[in-house]
């Protein structure tokens, strides 16, 4: 029985899992809308399960493989999103889809919980001289333009199922917004970002993600 209130909107979404995607989707909506994510979570047992997860994603969530993004400081509802999306078949990826399949409701929130413990990546880039620093104001100056704030917070840190782009991966966002605008990524926010990102120019993803990925 324990715990049983608190899982039963996401044993709802286990059962819609026979339900066409849509409505897969709008369970998903519901049970994170509801808050039951954090109610639950255990961040130590979190730690246990994401000892697999450091083979991509790096040792304290801080990735140092190519197109692989960092989880550190993640916030919670963000990446408790992401593992329903891939659980579900939502959002697609070769790697993470047969791993998120075996992940239960009380693992997503224990994962969800630890990574958004987890310390900021210190980035090396970050405090390295910019070389690129025409690139830097150029990404500033889209991020403002695209309102990119308004969803991932002022300084870039994510909000609810917003992700924290600051000191992410500077390939990694290359790669995620390259994704949105060709309609490749599907999952939480896509509708929002496929308009941010489809108007924008090469020249454009390149410097937002050198921005971001030095703050």
């Amino acid at each position: 029985m324990r715990n049983s209130v608190a899982a039963r909107p996401f044993e709802r979404l286990r059962r819609s899992m026979a339900r066409p995607l849509p409505l897969r989707l709008a369970f998903a909506a519901c049970a994170i809308a509801a808050g039951v994510g954090p109610a639950a979570a255990d961040a130590d047992n979190g730690k246990a399960k994401a000892e697999a997860c450091a083979t991509c994603h790096g040792n304290n969530g801080i990735s140092t493989m190519e197109n692989v993004p960092s989880l550190a400081s993640q916030p919670d509802l963000f990446l408790q999103w992401q593992l329903i999306f891939f659980r579900s078949g939502a959002r697609k990826n070769e790697t993470m889809a047969p791993i998120a399949e075996q992940l239960s409701n009380e693992d997503v929130r224990d994962l969800g919980a630890y990574f958004a413990s987890l310390k900021t990546p210190d980035s090396s880039t970050a405090k390295a001289p910019d070389d690129h620093p025409e690139l830097t104001e150029a990404g500033k100056q889209a991020a403002a333009a695209g309102r990119c704030a308004a969803c991932h917070g002022d300084n870039y840190s994510g909000n609810k199922a917003a992700a924290r782009i600051a000191g992410q991966r500077e390939e990694y966002i290359v790669k995620a917004l390259h994704d949105y605008k060709a309609g490749a990524r599907t999952g939480g926010g896509v509708a929002a970002m496929a308009d941010v990102a489809y108007p924008l120019s090469d020249d454009a993803i390149t410097a937002l993600a050198h921005y971001l990925s030095r703050l």
